[in-house]
């Protein structure tokens, strides 16, 4: 499917023109300036619900923001954190822990500042609103350095979007700008860490989402813009660039949930990724062209039992194998391009949910599967144990253990063609490597 190859630039500009026509014929020197803790933890919190689009009308429907005004809120998390590898400088914990710059030998311990949030959230009647996310991660920016380097330590704009629709008169709703991409069920039950099904189909674009929502039936579609994106989605544009310049990239989600009575429910759910982020040749790096669209499709449920009980499990794979898998120089050309999976099974219970201190334990595994088995960039498996406890409905006390199998970092996953950064027929996957480790930390959301 080919969108037409409008600048992206161009739909936006036009889009956000409505949204200050409209805001211009309201006073916003009588609108009031916000804070709610609770509905900026339900925005802010990174690694559970992740349909911040979808919570957001439903935080409107219910009527915990006014029609017009704007609603600050932050949030900080902070860590101490020991990991303990069984090999030098593969420490494979990636969802959300340091980047390989910051782990040097076979333990890592840390006190650190992990990352700083700012939500903003401006709404001009009932259904026009806005929402952006400020982000300090030095941990896992993208930049170059330690975590005390500059190139680090930079405040981005993680999400920002316009967002039209009320649900309390119409079930379709539209937004458009950076956004998670709503693909399958990439959070987590885990108070903190990242599941590996988020970190490799957990997508983060621009693009324009177009929406129904009724009586448990939720259907949302995404046109995103080509190229590689910020994360989990690449499609080719022209023949030697990534910039993302054409909107030729959607994705497609469908789910229901049916009541069970007596506070239970089953959600059910199937997605499409036209073109996800496995589409390059090797020697892989990431962010790099793609070569063709490689479509991803999943399944996924959670049942949930009153207050108590979360159970929730997904699968998600490429229809097509990733080229970049292959590596063509012995001894490694054994292995052929492989298909790339992932799936998550997890649980949570909460002890005491009429307290007003929440205190849940939680379980989950999850993994990433890129090559066949023997390959030393075959898998990465990641098991993780919780304890948390929820104070006011926003702020999050929490400890982890947790255990990986496997080093298969994706920027050359199977090596590389030169001697930069290691020789031909040699790779910095290893399929056998085992970390262990505990975090424990704090999200205060004010």
């Amino acid at each position: 499917m080919n969108f037409p190859q409008h600048r992206f630039s161009t739909v936006f500009s036009v889009f956000a023109v409505i949204f200050l026509a409209v805001s211009s014929q309201t006073t916003f020197a009588q609108a009031p300036i916000l804070t709610n803790p609770t509905y900026s933890y339900t925005m802010l919190e990174s690694s559970q619900d992740l349909k911040k689009t979808q919570l957001l009308l439903q935080e409107r429907k219910e009527g915990h923001l006014p029609d017009q005004g704007l609603t600050i809120g932050g949030a900080l998390i902070g860590i101490a954190d020991f990991q303990q590898s069984s090999d030098d400088s593969k420490f494979a914990y990636l969802m959300r822990h340091p980047t390989s710059s910051n782990q040097i030998g076979k333990q890592v311990s840390e006190a650190v500042l992990h990352s700083f949030q700012i939500g903003l959230t401006g709404t001009v009647n009932s259904w026009m609103a806005a929402h952006a996310e400020l982000l300090y991660n030095p941990e896992q920016s993208f930049g170059s350095g330690t975590i005390t380097d500059l190139n680090r330590n930079q405040v981005q704009l993680r999400k920002g979007y316009i967002l039209l629709g009320d649900l309390n008169k119409s079930p379709w709703f539209a937004a458009l700008g950076k956004m998670d991409t709503p693909f399958g069920q990439t959070g987590s039950v885990n108070p903190f860490t990242n599941s590996t099904m988020w970190h490799a189909f957990g997508g983060l674009a621009y693009g324009a989402q177009i929406g129904f929502m009724k009586n448990g039936l939720e259907v949302t579609a995404m046109a995103v813009q080509g190229g590689a994106q910020f994360r989990a989605a690449n499609t080719p544009v022209g023949d030697t660039t990534s910039v993302p310049s054409q909107l030729n990239n959607f994705v497609l989600d469908v789910n229901y949930a049916i009541d069970l009575g007596s506070e239970n429910s089953l959600e059910i759910g199937v997605s499409y990724l036209h073109g996800s982020a496995y589409n390059q040749p090797f020697p892989v790096v990431h962010f790099q062209p793609g070569t063709f669209a490689n479509p991803a499709v999943t399944g996924y449920g959670r049942l949930e039992i009153g207050k108590q009980l979360v159970v929730k499990g997904g699968y998600a794979q490429t229809l097509e194998a990733w080229p970049g898998t292959h590596n063509p120089t012995p001894p490694l050309d054994v292995f052929e391009a492989s298909k790339v999976s992932s799936k998550d099974v997890g649980l949570s219970y909460t002890l005491n949910p009429e307290a007003s201190i929440l205190w849940t334990v939680s379980g989950e595994f999850s993994d990433f599967r890129s090559g066949p088995d023997g390959a030393p960039w075959e898998r990465q498996n990641q098991y993780a144990l919780g304890y948390s406890g929820l104070f006011n409905q926003s702020t999050k006390l929490f400890v982890e253990v947790f255990r990986t199998e496997g080093f298969a970092p994706l920027n050359f996953i199977s090596g590389s063609d030169d001697f930069a950064p290691f020789p031909p027929g040699t790779t910095h996957s290893k399929s056998d490597v085992i970390t262990h480790g505990i975090v424990i930390g704090g999200q205060l959301v004010f």
